[in-house]
């Protein structure tokens, strides 16, 4: 069985066991498991349900290694760069980007 889903401006293809980096998000700190509600499509093997936009009722529960503030992981870092010719003006900025590392638990449609 397996799903996809919407998250953060980005579609993830998903099965239970799967470990993902979504964008990081605020989450409570005694929460354990995360509901990530906007599915898009479910396949069991037989049977297959589409979403317009979304299913009804369908989400995809994940959770945590150890917990929300450790689940923290780092992208590759990024230089984008601001350059003008001729003017002998240039810039360069660094950027991370955060993720959080979650486990996909189950999916129920």
């Amino acid at each position: 069985m397996y799903a996809v889903i919407e998250q953060g401006g980005k579609q993830y293809k998903v099965s239970k066991g799967d470990v993902i980096n979504i964008e990081l998000t605020e989450v409570p700190a005694d929460a354990k498991t995360i509901d990530l509600g906007k599915v898009l499509f479910v396949s069991d093997g037989k049977k297959v349900q589409v979403g317009t936009p979304y299913l009804d009722g369908a989400k995809v529960i994940a959770s945590f290694k150890v917990s929300a503030e450790k689940s923290e992981v780092f992208g590759p870092k990024l230089y984008p760069m601001h350059f003008r010719r001729r003017k002998n003006s240039s810039k360069r900025i660094g950027h991370r980007q955060k993720y959080l590392q979650v486990i996909i638990e189950g999916i129920e449609a």
